[in-house]
Formats: structure tokens, sequence, C-alpha cells
């Protein structure tokens, strides 16, 4: 699935105290709404159960009348998170939402799915190819001296100087990377040594549950978070392959659905929240928050969905958490003026509409003072799927190129190998790969630099970059006809923003 961000950072609906610059304001008609219906209370046994997002002020007296609302609308409260003023509900009535934006005190509320509540959206591109055990021979007759056994096939930690990086700082014990995606397993030989299991949960339904393996895959199928940390942390222990940031910790915040693999909002609010409160210094966020690709500030759930995600993000930014996500994998022009949606919403049945990237926003990524990454293959192109736009993309990272980018390694393979569950290896490629190199990229500048805060961590990544500027021609499969079109300059650009990341120069 797809999963986008533009930077042209919009205005967003958040409270005042929790804006990160003072150029954010307020979206209108997200103001409070007006005071409730005086109706009966509703019977909740009309519809479907769904989950909502009901979002409000932060002081006590605010948020106990809208729960006593909430009740009165036929609302059932899972988890209130008081912080930032967001209400997780159930509900069977069809008409909970509309009734509960009436309420007094509700600053916006909305349907976080489009289906029944039941007993992805991650952004890699195609299947997982595993590694054989004939092919991990192979890798590792080719293997240099003092490097992991299957490094010769990791193209892209030498495509950004990690593998030098790593004699010089390999990261330090007190960052650490939070994986918010599909689960991590932690019992993987070379994640074991750097996982941090005390910052890693399940938030699946909106509430933490930190019980032992909570954050583990369902199923090997569930690979997606395992790979992710791996290309972020994976030890340097002689066994498999290595990470950007191999001496940094790493969790795992399992946010997908058990039935559908979806990453719904009231979960990824809960991470976020999770994270901020548990002392992590990065995420990675290599989804789009489902149903909604793109989330229009013009319909009252996706409306809703939006404001509760930003809430729980810059709570945790206002905590000193930096926040990573990818650009997605549909080659799609985000600052352009109108964008296919065929997708959405991805829960139920999907209807094309044409929206407007500027006013309809992929979330987390295009949320303010996240950092979007696009993809790059190993001859440092934009990788053939990955989203971009001018003054959308912050910077670029190898994600892989199967297709056109094809690397002189012993498995002559342009996707990125890191590890699977049950002590495996295989290759994925995407933009949900990129940016988990940005963010080992980030942990290695946090760990140079222990007190700088997000916004400057943000601003060295954008500072140690090298850009490549817009190729001359973007003429992929040769047919004539350019497959994307690069706008701006060598400093930056909409392929590769302030440019691809540079581990070396990192820790130098």
């Amino acid at each position: 699935m797809a999963h986008l961000r533009s930077r042209r950072r919009l205005a967003l609906a958040v409270p005042v105290v929790l804006s990160l610059t003072a150029s954010l304001g307020f979206i209108p008609g997200v103001a409070t709404a007006a005071a409730p219906q005086s109706a009966p209370a509703a019977t909740a046994a009309d519809g479907p159960n769904l989950a909502y997002v009901v979002n409000t002020k932060t002081d006590r007296r605010t948020i106990e009348s809208v729960k006593k609302a909430i009740a009165k609308a036929g609302g059932t409260v899972v988890t209130t998170y008081s912080k930032i003023g967001v209400i997780v509900v159930h509900s069977a009535n069809p008409e909970f939402g509309p009734r509960i934006r009436t309420a007094r005190g509700v600053q916006s509320a909305g349907a976080t799915r489009t289906t029944p509540l039941t007993a992805a959206g991650t952004t890699d591109e195609g299947a997982a190819d595993y590694l054989s055990a004939a092919e991990a021979a192979k890798v590792k007759a080719a293997a240099a001296p003092e490097s992991e056994p299957l490094e010769a096939d990791q193209w892209d930690l030498r495509a950004i100087g990690a593998d030098k990086a790593a004699k010089i700082n390999p990261g330090s014990k007190k960052v650490t990377v939070a994986v918010i995606d599909t689960g991590v397993d932690d019992t993987h030989p070379d994640l074991a040594p750097n996982f941090s299991a005390k910052q890693s949960a399940n938030c699946v339904g909106g509430v933490a549950d930190t019980s032992e393996g909570a954050w583990r895959p369902y199923t090997a199928e569930d690979y997606h978070g395992t790979h992710v940390a791996g290309e972020i942390a994976a030890a340097r222990n002689g066994i498999g392959v290595a990470g950007v940031a191999p001496g940094v910790k790493v969790s795992g915040i399992k946010v997908s659905d058990p039935d559908n693999g979806l990453f719904y909002p009231e979960s990824v609010v809960c991470a976020f929240v999770f994270a901020a409160d548990h002392g992590v210094e990065i995420t990675n966020n290599s989804y789009y928050v489902d149903p909604w690709l793109y989330n229009c500030m013009n319909d009252p759930d996706q409306k809703a969905i939006v404001d509760a995600v930003n809430r729980a993000q810059q709570y945790a930014t206002k905590k000193g958490t930096l926040h990573l996500a990818s650009a997605g994998n549909s080659n799609h022009d985000l600052d352009s003026d109108a964008i296919v949606d065929d997708t959405s919403p991805d829960d139920s049945t999907p209807v094309s509409r044409t929206i407007d990237p500027h006013e309809c926003f992929d979330v987390p990524t295009q949320l303010p003072g996240i950092v979007t990454v696009s993809a790059t293959g190993v001859q440092n192109l934009k990788s053939y799927y990955s989203t971009y736009g001018k003054g959308v993309i912050d910077i670029a990272a190898p994600g892989g190129d199967g297709r056109y980018q094809i690397p002189d390694t012993p498995s002559k393979n342009g996707r990125i190998l890191s590890t699977m569950p049950n002590n495996q290896y295989g290759f994925l490629q995407g933009t949900s790969m990129a940016s988990p190199h940005a963010a080992g990229v980030a942990a290695l500048l946090k760990s140079e630099h222990p007190w700088a805060s997000p916004a400057q961590l943000q601003a060295l990544l954008k500072a140690q970059a090298d850009n490549p500027g817009c190729p001359d021609s973007y003429d992929q499969d040769g047919n004539g006809t350019q497959d994307a079109t690069c706008v701006g300059g060598k400093r930056v650009n909409g392929f590769y923003g302030f440019g691809i990341v540079n581990a070396l120069k990192a820790v130098k």
C-alpha cells in the first residue's frame, strides 16, 4: 500500500499549546462545536460497531463533560488521552458521529474505519524475497574482512557510508528508535542485542499492552517491522547483516490490526504517546494511517483522524521525539494540483476520487514537523515507485530499486537485505525501507549531539545530506516519456529534498 507526505506544512487544527511553530494556525471549521442537543440517550444497537476518535480540550472539566456526551450519544469510551484531548470510542449507533460533533467541547470527531469492528498499510513494494541457504553461502564467501557475513549484499550501507561510519561511531545505547509497525521479532539474533523491551508495546486498538512479547509480529508473514528494525540497528555481531546504526537501541510498537493488517488511527495515536512517555528519541513510520490514503479536511471523519494523530505526534515532538516517515510508493507528485486516489477506503470498497494533496493529507507523513523520506536505488537515483514533490520531500535514502538499478553484489538484488522473523533474512524495497535508513542516520546524529532537539536533528539531517540534483532525464523504461518530473535545484528539489542521507558525515 502507498504512503505519502507533503511539506507545504499545512495549518492543522491542533491545540495552541501543541503547535510546533507560530506559523501553524487553525483550519476553518475546527473550532468548538455548538451546544449539545437535548435528546434522550441514543440506543447503540442500530448499526455496525465502529471505532471513533473524539478530540477536545485538555482540561479535566471539558473531558468529563465530553465523556458524558459520548455516553448519551450511544458511545463507550475505550481510552482517554487527557494530555492531548483525544478520546477513543466504540459505538454501534449510526448517528453517533453527527451527534457527538454537536456536543459542547468537541472540536472534531469521526469514525476511524468504514467497516465494523471484528473479533495494512505498509509502504513496501512487492513481496518479500527470502535469502536461501545456498544464496547466503554465496554471499558469505564474498564477505570482506571485518564485515558481517551477509554484508556483501548490503549495497545500501556502502551507498551512505554506514559501513565506514560504524568504525567511528556505531551509535549510542542511550538512543532508541521505535519502529511503529507490524511488530518486531526481538528473538532474531541480529536484533536481540539491541532490543529495548521496556520501550516496546502492542498498541492495537488504542491501549498499550506491555506484556512480554506483545510487540512481536502475529505470524512470519507480518515481517515488515522486523525488516525495518534490522535496517536501523541490526548488531555487528558476526552473525548476519548490519544496521545503519548498529550501536543504538531499537524497540517495537505494534499497531497493525490482527484481522486485516491495517494501521488504524487510534493505534497510531497510542504509539506516539507511548513512545513519548517512554523516552524514545526517534520513531520510524513506514506506513500510512488507514483507511484513507489521503484524509480530506472537508470530510468530518477524515478531519478528525488528522486532528487526533497530529495531536499525538506533536505531543511526542514536544517531549523530544523526532519522527521520520516514508513518502509512499505511488510515484505521485505531492506538489501537483490533483491526484487520483482509487484505493480508499482500503478497509471496505474503494471509490475513485480526485484530491488536492495540499488539502487532503497522508497521515502521518504530511503532518508538520515529520521528516519525509523518498527512496533511491544503488545509482543514487529516485526509485521508480517513490513518491516525490518539491517542498514535500525532506531527504532521501536507499529504499531499493530492483527494476532499473541493479547492484554488482553477489545476489545482484537491487532491493534491501535485512532481518526477517524466525531468524531469517530477506529482500524488500519501498519507501518503507528508505525511512529506516534515514532514521538510522538520525540516531547517529542524536548519538553525536545528545542535546539536539527534534527541530535541530531535522536541520542536521538536511545539512549532512548529499544532493545529486535533478537528473537530466527520468525515462526509466526507455519509452521516450518522462516517468516523473523533478523540480528544483542542486540544494533542494522534488526528488531528494535536501539530499540523500550520509552516515559517514553524520559521525564526522
